[in-house]
């Protein structure tokens, strides 16, 4: 079954309605060219090793792609039932043979259709919508747009963050306000059907921005490592990019925790309280730009 999308029912679904509504007015999600990670090594991770997060095994999902691979660092902080449902689905081997079948050139690239490839479900139930988690500021915090206490956009452990401002946790019973992970490049979100509740197994990466589907679709990871190869993806027709002729596999999907400590990859992502951050992050409140403008939090992989 393909969630989300219908090749038959163009512009039908919610988020091929809001790709319609994007060509209606002419517009496109293009990422700013500034937003490129730039290049670090591990000489750069072992000359600061301060400046560096070990990014957990068991939340480190790997994409063996005919384009090539792609790690994606997944955070149950704050959606932890699709954090935990991807995570078995990779591990049973579902995921391997599947195709990239719905890809947008300026949008995102759809896969994690079970059923197309082996006519049945993943035997998992359907996932509640996790589209907003709460955020006890002072428990979780990010490193603000602007001052803490007003900030709506923020990092967390290099992923973006919008959010209630801090300061109204103080007027709710929980000392939490409402935070969200936004559809920026290289998010990896949850495709649905027109039902909040009906994520399963299909995903999509984000190859631009797409801000109308906050709040609206669970986002669970962020691509860390091979979005040169998110961008690759093979590309379906206009206007819906379905169908597509040989589309593109994801050949093998697992987590890092599954190898073999002295053969699995390790990665290391830049924390984003240091100084060269805090300097980015105060420029772009000065700004007023928005959080998926800022360049995205780079990784460095050990093999």
């Amino acid at each position: 079954m393909t969630r989300l999308f219908s090749v038959s029912l163009a512009c039908s679904a919610l988020l091929a309605a809001a790709a319609c509504a994007e060509e209606s007015d002419g517009t496109a999600n293009a990422e700013p060219s500034s937003a490129s990670a730039p290049e670090w090594t591990m000489e750069d991770v072992n000359a600061a090793p301060d400046e560096w997060r070990q990014v957990d095994a068991d939340n480190m999902l790997i994409f063996e792609t005919s384009k090539g691979r792609i790690i994606i660092e997944m955070l149950p902080d704050v959606a932890p039932n699709h954090v935990e449902q991807f995570r078995t689905i990779a591990e049973s081997g579902d995921f391997d043979g599947t195709s990239f079948h719905r890809v947008i050139d300026d949008f995102m690239a759809q896969g994690g259709d079970i059923f197309a490839l082996k006519g049945r479900e993943s035997g998992l139930p359907d996932l509640k919508g996790e589209f907003t988690f709460r955020r006890n500021p002072q428990e979780m915090k990010i490193n603000p747009v602007g001052p803490e206490g007003g900030a709506t956009q923020g990092l967390y452990k290099g992923f973006p963050i919008a959010t209630q401002s801090a300061y109204l946790a103080e007027m709710t019973k929980d000392g939490s306000v409402d935070s969200w992970v936004p559809h920026c490049p290289g998010i990896v979100s949850t495709a649905r059907t027109d039902d909040p509740n009906s994520a399963n197994s299909q995903f999509f990466l984000m190859r631009y921005q797409a801000e109308h589907l906050d709040k609206g679709y669970t986002a669970w990871g962020r691509v860390i490592d091979g979005f040169d190869v998110v961008r690759a993806i093979k590309i379906g027709p206009e206007p819906n990019g379905t169908p597509i002729e040989d589309p593109d596999i994801l050949e093998e999907a697992y987590m890092a925790s599954e190898l073999p400590e002295d053969e699995r990859p390790v990665a290391y992502v830049q924390s984003t309280d240091i100084q060269v951050w805090t300097d980015r992050l105060a420029a772009a409140a000065q700004l007023k730009n928005d959080i998926c403008d800022i360049p995205r939090v780079p990784a460095v992989i050990d093999e």
